[in-house]
């Protein structure tokens, strides 16, 4: 009989880490005076943290949650989507209508090294904002590694 691997291990952010990034997180949102809805997903796109901002557009909620699952599922920051899509017609006009794609800026993966352990999502701004309030949270890993260097 063929020696087969039945599973594989795979590593997922710690609700310890999600909290420490959602800090960073909204730390930078007060920063910038804007009211964002924050999500954060382990590796499989189920949801580990989740704050709506007082006054944070009611569509905020769902679309923040859509990034970080878009970014995990895909492992891709979501305003990638935008330049390997824009000139492939059958692409462009197909992928967009997958549930839960996101293919604009605030949606990042969240990794150590090179492995992924979830995703981030941020809306309530231009997508230009979203995307500063998820580096902030992205940060966090850097300061980490650093000190376990």
């Amino acid at each position: 009989m063929e020696n087969l691997k039945l599973t594989v291990e795979a590593n997922t952010i710690s609700l310890d880490l999600a909290d420490k990034m959602m800090e960073a997180a909204r730390a930078k949102a007060k920063e910038m005076g804007i009211n964002f809805s924050i999500a954060i997903v382990d590796r499989v796109g189920n949801l580990k943290e989740f704050a709506v901002m007082d006054g944070a557009p009611v569509l905020s909620a769902e679309v923040a949650q859509n990034k970080a699952f878009s970014a995990a599922a895909y492992n891709r920051a979501t305003h990638e989507w935008y330049d390997r899509i824009k000139d492939d017609p059958p692409l462009l006009h197909g992928i967009v209508h997958t549930p839960r794609l996101v293919t604009f800026g605030g949606g990042y993966p969240i990794k150590l090294g090179d492995e992924l352990i979830g995703g981030i999502g941020v809306s309530g701004g231009h997508y230009s904002h979203d995307m500063e309030v998820c580096q902030a949270a992205l940060s966090v890993l850097e300061n980490l590694e650093i000190k376990n260097a």
